[in-house]
This record gives C-alpha cells, structure tokens and sequence, in this order.
C-alpha cells in the first residue's frame, strides 16, 4: 500500500560510507538482507543495488535501494539514487563523517532530493563524547535533518528511526510533485534471465502505470516489447504505479539485448536518446569552473562524458555527451569530475533535445523553458512561425491550420530529428490520439509534414536538412547503412530506420539487404 494518506509510492535511498553499515541497519527495520550477491557476503561490502520493503508505523511503507557507499562504486551509487524521494544517510559514530559520505550528501543534493534522515550506527561502541562529535559533523554536513542514534547490532533506536523515517515520508510525499496519471518510465538498473520465465528487468517506475499485458518500448533500441508480469517486492500485482520498485518479466526481447541504462516505458511517453542536452547546472559552492571542461553526466541508471557549453556566463549550459542519454524535460542529473572521480554538481534538464548552438538567444529561450515549461515555449515558437512566415504559393486548395494543428506541427518542428508518436503527441497537448492522427494526416496532405512509418512523422522543414545530409553521405561511396545514418545524425535507429525508408519510398535509395544505394541524384 501506499505511504498513510497519500496516493504516492515512495522510495528511501540509503547513502553513506563504506562498512558504516548501511545493510547492516536495513535488515534491522526491514528483515531483509539485500547483500543478494556472493561476492558481497564475501567481501562484507555492498557492490551492487539491493531492495527491501520497510513498514511504517501507523500504515504504509517504503520502497528501500541500499546502494554500495564504496568509492569506486558511486556510479552505482547514482544509478540508485535516481527515482528516490528521501534518503536515509548513515555516519558510522566511531568513524564519523568520511570522503564518501560528503560525496553521497552532494549526489542527493544534486538530484534535489531533500529530506531525510541521519542515522548515527553502532551507537553501542562508542562513549557520548564520541557520538556528539558524529552528530556535529553530520548536522555541519546536512543542517537541519532529524538524527537517530542507533545499534543494528542491540535494537537500541530502531524504533525511533522507523518514527523518524515515517515523519520524513510524510513531509516527501506532500512535496514531491505527483506522476501517477503520466506515461510510464521505467530506467533499467537489473536485467537477468530466469529459467522458464524468460527476460526480467528491474528499476524505479519514475511515472505512470504498467501491468501485464502493456506493450511498452525499450529505448534507445526502440524495439516493442510486452508486459508477462509485473512483481512489486517480489510479489505478483495487477498494477504497479509510480515510486514503487518494480521488476517487469518482458516478452519481445533477449537477456542480451537490455541492460542497465536502457529505460521501458510507453510508447513516445518522451524520452528520447540525445547528443545534447539544454539544462541549468547546480554546482557545489567549491567546484571549480566547469564551462570547456570535460565532466562525467549521470541521468537516471546512464552516464556519458560531456563536454560543457557556457550559454550566459552563469548556470545556463549545454551538455555535448559522447554518448545519448535518454531524458525528459525537468529530470535532474549529476555531475562528476572525470579526474579525480568526484561529484561538483548537478542540474535540471531544460531541453532534452537541442539542436547544437552557443550563447546569445538560446539562453533566452532556456529562460523561457524555466519559468513556463518546454511544452508552452514550443506552442509558443511554433504559432509564432507560422504567424511571421511569407505566404507559400498555394498547392491547392489547403485549409488554414487551427490552433489545435500548429501545436501539433510546433511539437513536430522542435522534435526535429526524433518526432514523437502521435499518442505522445496527444499526451502533451491533451488531445484526443485519434484527433492527433487527423491532424497529422492533414498536415502530411497540406506537406508540412512527411510521414515515414505509420508512427514517424516529421516536420518538412526540419527532415529537408537530414534529408540532404543523408544523401550526401551516401553519394560519397553510392550507398549508405542504418548504422551509418543513426551515428552521423547522432539519433537512434528507429529514426535512423525511418529517413532511410522515406528515401527508399522516394526512389532517392534502393534497399539492397543492409546496403542503401544511391539510386539517382537529389532532383530537388
């Protein structure tokens, strides 16, 4: 059941320093022991994620991720964090605060997760001259956050932190923002085969619903998969909802074929792979200048290497990634240093799909984003088009675009390169889907738009120029490959797919097994 008086699934992330027993103090509140690997029994250490349920006094419960708090391990660290609405930071008293456990403090920071508890381990060790020195440093290191001394060993406070933990809970559940009625998105941090059952996934459901039955897209691969069964701590339900922990037994593809960073959800729910993001960084108050720099970006279980763009001299910046990461508008993420390994920061995303620009009026526009959201600024910039565009000869007799088209033809503008499904399309403009398919129909009749596949269809203006790129590619050897086109357009290859068989529907290329050839040159 959800947290006592509210519909919001939660989920507690523990942080904290190596062997200040973090697993330890989770089995004592939940029963639990989530070292699950033999090499974590073995070596004493958590080394990946673990999951247990933690009850609450007075009703409801928690979703706990005990995350590994070893150095080298704070990837792992992050990929748990994400999708976590409070956090349970644990400071050994006889050790007190370590490396670590600022490093685990910047990492929630980073992802805007702010409340929580401090529980102060292995209270039974130490004297009390000892375990106020620990408490200090913990309140120096997080202000204002209730802490419990506590024995995982003896009991001793365990019932006080399940106190502490159910207040804090109720505090997150009234400020974390609600997304239960959104499109599903799962981010992948387990994949593994079980015997007879086939391939099973594992993650925090960011938003929306998924049941058995769903069919659900796994990106950036972009392939159809379906829902057999959904566990939610290792029970079978009808339905699990945003915040719980959640493993999916998916039918349509192979063990070999996700992994952790590939991210379930409903078809065009928004996120797509990307080059570039748009975003606001946060950094900690002593990182150094990060603009030119090369940083290490972690968004949900992914990261990447980013180089960052300075957009106004200030938070404003571009992330130019070595590798996509799949994100949405108003997801945060967290920066880390490449050499030495460690956290400075963090941000919002703003725009998960920019096309590559310096300063000047993107920082306007990312202004814009900030304050009324990305959807509106392209409603925005889209009626705005159409309104200072010069009149087109007539093709025809077309019928002027209602209100209800330029959204449409905006969204398909601003996707660019990715456009979204028209039931994403009528997700975000709250439109009945088979309105939006009308809709898309006229604009392809009126040519505004171009349909690839019955659920890719781009704005002309914005296919032209990967029209063209495409065709130069190929005239270079007279043929041309899918992985050619994805890499060159830095898109995924369901996109990459979809040029490709526009062009061949064009008699621009001619498909010869994986080979695309150049059938006749561009004609105009």
């Amino acid at each position: 059941m959800p947290l006592a008086g509210s519909d919001r699934r939660l989920t507690l992330g523990t942080a904290g320093h190596i062997d200040h027993g973090k697993t330890a103090l989770i089995a004592a509140l939940t029963g639990t022991d989530t070292d699950r690997l033999p090499d974590e029994h073995r070596r004493g250490i958590s080394i990946d994620l673990g999951y247990a349920r933690l009850e609450l006094p007075g009703g409801g419960w928690l979703s706990v991720v005990d995350v590994p708090g070893h150095e080298r391990l704070v990837r792992t660290m992050v990929a748990g964090a994400s999708g976590v609405d409070l956090f349970l930071l644990v400071v050994a008293a006889d050790d007190g605060v370590m490396p670590q456990t600022r490093e685990h403090a910047a990492v929630l920071r980073a992802l805007g997760v702010a409340r929580g508890v401090v529980a102060l381990t292995k209270r039974d060790l130490v004297d009390p001259e000892a375990l106020e020195l620990a408490a200090a440093e913990a309140a120096s290191l997080l202000p204002g956050v209730s802490q419990v001394a506590v024995s995982a060993r003896t009991g001793e406070g365990v019932k006080e932190l399940r106190t502490a933990l159910a207040r804090a809970a109720r505090d997150a559940a009234r400020e974390r923002d609600p997304v239960i009625g959104g499109p599903a998105v799962l981010h992948v941090d387990r994949s593994f085969t079980l015997r007879g059952i086939g391939t099973v996934v594992t993650g925090t459901l960011w938003s929306g619903a998924i049941a058995p039955g769903d069919r659900l897209e796994l990106l950036p691969r972009g392939a159809a998969v379906r829902v057999r069964s959904v566990q939610v701590h290792d029970a079978p339900v009808e339905s699990a909802t945003a915040g719980q922990r959640v493993a999916l037994n998916l039918a349509g593809v192979e063990r070999s074929e996700v992994a952790r960073g590939d991210v379930v959800a409903s078809p065009g729910a928004g996120p797509r792979p990307s080059y570039r993001l748009d975003v606001e960084l946060w950094l900690e108050p002593w990182a150094r200048q990060v603009a030119g720099r090369r940083v290490q970006v972690h968004h949900g279980t992914r990261d990447a290497p980013a180089r960052i763009v300075d957009l106004d001299g200030g938070s404003l910046a571009q992330l130019r990634l070595s590798a996509p990461l799949i994100a949405r508008s108003g997801e945060r993420f967290v920066l880390r240093e490449i050499a030495p390994p460690n956290t400075i920061g963090g941000g919002v995303v703003l725009d998960p799909g920019p096309a590559r620009h310096g300063p000047g009026r993107a920082a306007e526009r990312l202004r814009a984003i900030r304050e009324r959201g990305l959807e509106r600024v392209l409603a925005e910039e889209g009626a705005a088009r159409r309104r200072d565009a010069p009149s087109a000869p007539a093709r025809g007799t077309t019928p002027t675009l209602d209100r209800a088209a330029r959204l449409v033809l905006a969204i398909l503008d601003a996707d660019g390169a990715e456009p979204r499904s028209p039931a994403a399309i009528a997700e975000a403009l709250r439109l009945d889907q088979g309105r939006v398919e009308r809709i898309l129909a006229a604009l392809v009749a009126s040519g505004d738009a171009v349909r690839a596949t019955p659920q890719v269809c781009f704005s002309r203006r914005r296919l032209e120029p990967l029209r063209e790129r495409v065709i130069a590619l190929a005239g270079e050897r007279g043929e041309i490959t899918l992985p050619e086109v994805r890499d060159a357009l830095g898109t995924s290859r369901k996109y990459a797919q979809a040029i490709l068989d526009h062009l061949d529907g064009a008699g621009v290329t001619v498909r010869h097994g994986d080979r695309h050839v150049l059938r006749r040159p561009e004609s105009g």
